[in-house]
């Protein structure tokens, strides 16, 4: 940022101009270069990339998303019930997700954060959100293991 200055005014009262300093913006480690804005999502916790499993692909997604947190509240996207399904064919995963809120101000996030840990998998091509508002999100879809980290959070359910 050359060129920039601030303007002060010495002990006599003259202006003068002094370059400002330039500090450097560092992102946080481990960040797609896409992302610039967040470390959202658990990023720091993700396991490294896994073998294509033999069993079932459903699950296998399920077991990844497992990994991605609630921006807002440390607990898993599956365990605050927040993903109604999961599909594989052909290297696509579907993912039927939905948010407590219609208003939800990290909806982008929470997608991003997805595809971002989902397409980390080699034996993973694209990822596609289907967004599902019915049957609503409520309270009764947390899992027991949900509950527990909400209550120790101090959030009561």
């Amino acid at each position: 940022m050359a060129g920039v200055a601030a303007t002060e005014n010495d002990a006599a009262g003259a202006r003068s101009s002094r370059p400002l300093p330039v500090v450097e913006s560092k992102r946080p480690r481990g960040l797609p270069a896409h992302v610039l804005s967040h470390a959202s999502g658990g990023r720091d916790l993700w396991s490294d990339p896994r073998p294509r499993p033999a069993g079932d692909l459903d699950e296998a997604l399920l077991e990844l998303l497992s990994e991605v947190l609630d921006p807002e509240l440390p607990i898993s996207l599956v365990d605050l019930g927040l993903i109604y399904g999961t599909r594989l064919e052909e290297g696509v995963a579907t993912v039927e997700l939905t948010y407590t809120a219609t208003a939800c101000p990290c909806m982008e996030f929470i997608q991003e954060d997805i595809r971002d840990r989902l397409l980390r998998e080699e034996w993973i091509g694209e990822v596609r959100i289907r967004e599902v508002w019915d049957p609503p999100w409520s309270r009764d879809r947390i899992s027991p293991e949900g509950r527990e980290q909400l209550k120790t959070l101090g959030v009561t359910v």
